[in-house]
């Protein structure tokens, strides 16, 4: 698992949301609502959000109004992590998109860099992404691996995670990305408080589709969704396709095909994830053991436990607890 960011006890950590001329207004105010939403126990924020643009000037929006920002781009040197909000790439500025690379050089690899959407282009053209892998708008692929061929680029995914890089998809994959970070910084339950405060999913896997080429299922069709429900409050069971198809009144091949359809995943790989999500909850709140956590989450042993949270995270079940809880909140048994 990547090294954990304990935030500073003088300030929060902060982030800094680059914003450009064309920006897409939406996407710019993402970062400020799921992290402004990120608190401790106590209710103080994890979080402080600046926006900021290459000139510390007004940016003109995708839209037809103006964005008056705050700061300039001294707000960028003193990020804990910076986001690149998207700019609509038809009408995009080349010009700030070529001084906003140059200061996101110039600054280096001391923050923490993300972009959403077509913000990816920008770190792109800083030769931030050079041999790595990234994402972008699904619309935007073709055009983004021809102007950028040294990008591994990913057309498939919500997010990526290089490390102090990290790229997202479209609107609703900024959230995802994100939240994300949260997790990444403060465990599954601050990530999943935060995203009840937003009313979003707390959680959708980076390597989930971003386009599922099929119509929205009609309001009148039979759903999953009940059964998904039904699932979460017994993962503790050995629940198989073939119960949760039951439990839909469905056929398993009429199951699995709706549920790819709602979800964007298999059945199987979709349990997976809620148990180590349930898991990493268990680990984060609770001192029971590790084997009984396993077996809450409906993953079996200990030892299966190690086995999916290395897979998911790169460490054991004992050193993830110990990451995110000190001694002094560690509850009594």
């Amino acid at each position: 698992m990547r090294e954990n960011r304990a935030m500073p006890t003088a300030r929060p950590h902060r982030v800094a949301v680059l914003a450009l001329p064309a920006v897409l207004p939406f996407e710019l105010s993402i970062p400020g609502r799921v992290f402004g939403a990120a608190t401790d126990p106590s209710g103080s924020p994890l979080y402080e959000v600046v926006t900021c643009s290459i000139d510390g000037a007004p940016v003109p929006s995708a839209e037809d109004f103006t964005v008056v920002v705050p700061h300039g781009p001294d707000a960028l040197r003193e990020a804990d992590t910076v986001i690149v909000a998207p700019v609509d790439l038809a009408s995009a500025d080349e010009r700030a998109i070529a001084v906003a690379a140059a200061a996101l050089r110039e600054i280096g690899d001391r923050p923490r860099i993300a972009s959403i959407c077509t913000g990816a282009d920008v770190l792109a053209t800083a030769g931030l992404l050079d041999g790595r892998r990234a994402t972008t708008h699904w619309r935007h692929t073709a055009e983004f691996g021809r102007d950028h061929p040294s990008v591994r680029l990913d057309p498939d995914v919500l997010f990526v995670d290089e490390g102090e890089i990290l790229t997202s998809a479209g609107a609703a994959s900024g959230i995802d990305l994100c939240l994300h970070i949260i997790r990444r910084d403060h465990g599954a339950e601050v990530a999943n408080r935060a995203a009840r405060a937003c009313v979003v999913p707390p959680y959708r896997d980076g390597g989930q589709a971003q386009f599922i080429d099929h119509p929205v299922p009609a309001e009148t069709a039979a759903s999953t969704a009940a059964t998904r429900a039904w699932a979460l409050e017994h993962l503790d069971r050995p629940l198989s396709l073939a119960d949760l198809a039951r439990h839909a009144t469905m056929s398993r091949r009429t199951f699995t095909r709706r549920f790819r359809e709602e979800v964007g995943m298999s059945p199987n790989r979709w349990l997976t994830q809620q148990r180590v999500e349930l898991a990493r909850r268990l680990l984060e709140t609770t001192d029971i053991p590790i084997d009984h956590v396993a077996a809450r989450a409906g993953i079996g042993s200990a030892s299966s436990l190690r086995l999916h949270l290395g897979t998911a995270l790169g460490v054991a079940p004992s050193t993830y607890r110990r990451t995110f809880r000190s001694r002094e909140d560690r509850p009594s048994e």
